[in-house]
């Protein structure tokens, strides 16, 4: 449904155990459409494959506690009691586990317990880290980052970041509690920030959360680090991924602060800016991006064009189209950009979708990297130099920050280079628009290619390095029944490729990724009369990311296909969520030089109809044991 005024509100309810414990989802128009009630429910539930496919604008999560103003009780109903036997429901992300080396246990390394109560407007978790110092061995192969949290009662989603150092290693969004309780773990490999694990650190966590009689979900967090022993490698220059960076900065804001770490864009004139010197024997630059949206640009990608906004007289409806980019420049020249995924927090769009599994990245929001070594000739003077991060198009508010990953020649205190070539091919945007008062249709597109090429010379020879991004964007808008319903198609090619010419007798290493974004958004709200609306949603993301990598070891290749589908549908009476239901399918398939994981999930209001894995590249499968005691027949709640 297409926003027609900033008076947004949520609405929760809780019920009993065969109900709905707690559900979000916001309205913020309201149109006399007479259908009734049966109809939608026979075309979901009898035909979910063919179903009415539509959306309403703002289904806005509260994935930080920057909209605090909408989260007012008037729309909540009390919580119903819990019984104290039901188990805690397990929130996870489909995706593939991390593999360490099979002969030996990793040393696991706490370090943070804390009850994130009402932290919102607080100054974040900080705690001391030192090394593992009393660990067996103290050379790591693989190091790995666990997240374990519960919850119970009512709260939103939330979204937060870990830094150590001022280095952000996890952007993630908290699940969504009910009155039994949640649990939910995040596993992420961390072992590119070897160099920094082994030195003393000041641990970082925001977690905004806001705490009252209404919201009573307190998250209990712990934080562990598995260090995994290392295997022998053969020697060679160190210019790949098997080998982690000898020095991180951080590109981000410094404490104290009463928020995240991260840069807060409001607008699209708005640049966070940060000073940063690189070392002068440094040969390779890689710089991580951390992306999140928020608030208006939560759900960016529905945003109609400003023409559509003022030609309607919607002011303060979230506008500016449905383009967004995240912009990087050096001393205020663009070196590459993001063109992000669309990840779905775990209370957009319909709660019910994402419980028990959640959005595809979002609890590990993806980052990006940006090869800045051609660049490396114009920062190693010794000079303080200005990182930029924009966000074309934005709206309040984009959290972004980076990282940035430099090698240093160990055999010497100098090097030298030059940038041979910047091409940014400046971006190419149109827009065609047809509406007709709130209805209308809109085909955005967008396409741009950035090149970058220099040379750094150090004590292993001259290294050319040439970096390469291409992106196309299409996006296609249609918004109908009186701005009641909308539907979005959405595809982001984002290839990038890294050539590095090394000197004898080391191989060229060439790094190519190939991805494809993609995203169909849809849901309606109906009145019903008597105070009664029947909200339909659908949703279908993508994941597609195929990898090839040479290095002096070899040649892989990597293939990821994930895509998730989800149904949902709900009926609010005088703002109060009154029952509902939501479905949600998951297919996760990788495949990789004799390693593949297949997952193939579903759930429906909480439980798992079916969770069939493979995690080898024969035809054998596995399916995760079920008790089908458990399995409840599929019906409108």
């Amino acid at each position: 449904m297409i926003t027609h005024k900033r008076d947004h509100f949520k609405t929760h309810s809780s019920f009993s155990s065969s109900q709905i414990n707690h559900s979000s989802i916001l309205f913020a128009s309201k149109h006399q459409h007479n259908t009734n009630m049966n109809n939608y429910y026979y075309q979901f539930h009898f035909l979910p494959f063919i179903f009415i496919i539509i959306l309403f604008h703002n289904p806005i999560s509260a994935s930080n506690l920057h909209k605090i103003k909408q989260l007012s009780s008037d729309f909540v109903l009390e919580p119903t009691s819990s019984n104290d036997t039901t188990p805690p429901t397990r929130y996870f992300e489909a995706t593939k586990p991390i593999i360490g080396p099979s002969k030996t246990q990793p040393f696991s390394h706490h370090i943070l317990h804390h009850d994130f109560g009402y932290t919102y407007g607080k100054p974040p978790v900080t705690a001391n880290y030192t090394p593992p110092s009393d660990c067996p061995f103290q050379s790591f192969s693989k190091i790995v980052l666990e997240w374990n949290a519960t919850c119970r009662g009512r709260q939103f989603d939330r979204i937060f970041g870990v830094w150590l150092g001022g280095v952000e290693l996890l952007r993630s969004c908290t699940a969504e509690p009910r009155a039994t309780g949640i649990v939910w773990s995040v596993q992420k490999d961390i072992t590119r920030y070897h160099s920094l694990l082994l030195t003393h650190q000041t641990l970082t966590v925001y977690l905004g959360n806001l705490v009252d009689k209404t919201y009573t979900g307190v998250y209990h967090v712990d934080i562990t680090i598995y260090f995994y022993p290392s295997d022998e490698k053969i020697e060679t220059l160190p210019f790949g991924s098997g080998f982690p960076a000898d020095l991180v900065l951080p590109i981000s804001r410094n404490l104290p602060l009463n928020d995240g770490l991260w840069f807060e864009i409001q607008n699209s004139s708005d640049v966070g800016l940060k000073e940063f010197k690189v070392p002068q024997n440094a040969y390779r630059a890689v710089l991580e991006v951390y992306v999140s949206f928020h608030e208006n640009d939560e759900f960016w990608y529905t945003n109609p064009p400003d023409e559509y906004v003022f030609a309607n007289n919607l002011s303060g409806m979230p506008a500016g189209g449905s383009f967004r980019e995240v912009v990087v420049t050096i001393d205020g020249k663009v070196v590459g950009s993001v063109w992000p995924f669309t990840v779905i927090y775990t209370g957009g769009v319909n709660p019910l979708l994402w419980r028990p599994i959640t959005g595809i990245g979002s609890f590990d929001l993806p980052s990006y990297d940006i090869e800045v070594t051609p660049l490396l000739g114009t920062l190693l003077d010794g000079k303080s130099h200005l990182l930029g991060l924009g966000v074309t198009n934005a709206l309040n508010v984009w959290f972004v920050d980076a990282n940035l990953h430099l090698w240093l020649d160990s055999k010497s205190s100098r090097t030298e280079g030059e940038l041979v070539d910047l091409l940014d091919k400046p971006l190419v945007e149109s827009l065609v628009s047809d509406f007709d008062g709130l209805d209308g249709r809109f085909w955005t597109s967008a396409k741009r290619s950035i090149l970058s090429t220099g040379w750094v010379r150090s004590s292993y020879g001259n290294i050319t390095t040439s970096f390469v991004q291409d992106f196309v964007y299409n996006n296609s808008m249609i918004i109908g029944k009186n701005g009641s319903e909308q539907i979005v198609n959405q595809v982001i090619f984002f290839n990038d490729s890294v050539h590095a010419k090394l000197p004898l007798p080391f191989n060229d290493f060439v790094d190519e990724t190939h991805r494809r974004f993609s995203l169909y958004l849809g849901t309606d709200e109906v009145e019903q009369g008597d105070g009664t609306s029947l909200a339909v949603s659908n949703v279908t993301l993508g994941f597609d990311e195929d990898k090839s990598v040479s290095t002096a070891s070899g040649f892989s290749k990597s293939s990821l296909n994930n895509v998730q589908n989800g149904q949902g549908i709900m009926v609010v009476k005088n703002n109060l969520v009154v029952r509902g239901l939501g479905e949600t399918q998951q297919d996760y398939r990788y495949t990789s030089d004799g390693y593949c994981y297949f997952r193939k999930v579903g759930s429906s209001n909480y439980t798992i109809l079916y969770d069939k894995v493979r995690n080898s590249c024969n035809k054998r499968s596995h399916h995760h044991p079920l008790d089908r005691n458990s399995i409840k027949k599929l019906s409108f709640m």
